[in-house]
């Protein structure tokens, strides 16, 4: 192949983009460009490089065993374009560039958004800082951080990987809950038992959940399996099954009265979520100045709690 050029980069970031979203017509909306650009790209990409990287037709878009060990080779090769820019960034000391971050689902409804006000924070300070969120399944995030396909993650913390650091965010709880047409829903709180509950209907949930859930879970009938915390919360709402909830992500439902906890006492968990970064990276100004707002909220809010518990 000879010298890497600017355009290669390009045609690699689109090769990836293609790989990633399963296609050429899925990749359109990832990239902004068009079916046909992108079948360019991937052509000269496949010219250039002189391997054929894909199958694609009426049987769907598939690697070949060339293109596997391509896709792997593209990784390491943006990754490592990616520390560069940030290396030069660091000398300049100016803050250009890219943050991706890779975030798991439904956490938007938390009430401290230390994440939203940090990247408000960074995009203030550093208007041409190009911000990229990813919506990443929890047990994909630590995997997307050591590949360098992200830099920060947001994600629940069931172990701790040595190569990474862990900034505390939260500590989220979840409930069982059902909907209001729900057998289970009208019947007071102090009427209802563990083993009665236990006999109905559960979603279980094919994502990362806490041991305390997974204890409760073998009590059920679980006939119902959702691949993430939305997906559950429809489940609930057809009113033929219980299911955990964080009780953040619940609160509009239980609000307009379409749904409610069962015996909090008995059935919660709680789970913690922090913000992760590789412990190896290369110094960064923008990830610095991220981290550095995101350090500054937590600990205000901590002195506010520390407040409020003395003045009670």
């Amino acid at each position: 192949m000879g010298h890497i050029a600017g355009a290669d980069i390009r045609m690699i970031k689109i090769f990836k983009a293609v790989v990633k979203c399963g296609g050429f017509s899925a990749a359109e909306s990832e990239l902004n460009i068009s079916r046909a650009a992108i079948s360019i790209a991937m052509s000269d990409l496949e010219q250039r490089l002189s391997l054929k990287l894909c199958n694609r037709g009426r049987s769907g878009f598939s690697l070949t065993d060339e293109g596997e060990q391509v896709y792997l080779a593209a990784l390491t090769l943006l990754s490592s374009h990616q520390e560069f820019q940030q290396r030069i960034n660091s000398i300049h000391s100016e803050l250009k560039g890219d943050l991706a971050i890779g975030i798991t689902d439904c956490l938007i409804t938390l009430p401290r958004m230390y994440i939203t006000d940090s990247l408000k924070a960074l995009k203030q300070q550093a208007p041409d800082v190009n911000i990229n969120i990813e919506m990443v399944p929890a047990n994909q995030v630590i995997k997307s951080l050591l590949d360098g396909q992200i830099q920060i993650g947001v994600a629940p913390v069931f172990s701790k990987n040595l190569s990474l650091k862990y900034v505390h965010l939260y500590d989220e709880e979840s409930y069982l809950y059902c909907s209001h047409e729900h057998p289970l829903f009208h019947i007071p709180e102090n009427s209802l038992q563990a083993e009665h509950i236990a006999s109905h209907d559960m979603v279980c949930p094919s994502y990362q959940h806490p041991a305390e859930i997974k204890k409760h879970l073998k009590q059920f009938n679980k006939n119902a399996r959702a691949s993430d915390r939305e997906g559950t919360a429809f489940l609930i709402l057809t009113g033929c099954y219980l299911g955990y909830l964080p009780a953040h992500f619940a609160h509009p439902w239980v609000e307009k009265g379409l749904m409610k906890p069962l015996l909090t006492k008995h059935f919660n968990s709680l789970t913690p979520y922090a913000a992760i970064a590789r412990k190896d990276l290369a110094p960064n100004l923008i990830l610095s100045c991220f981290m550095d707002r995101l350090h500054q909220l937590i600990d205000s809010s901590a002195a506010e709690n520390n407040a409020e518990i003395k003045s009670a």
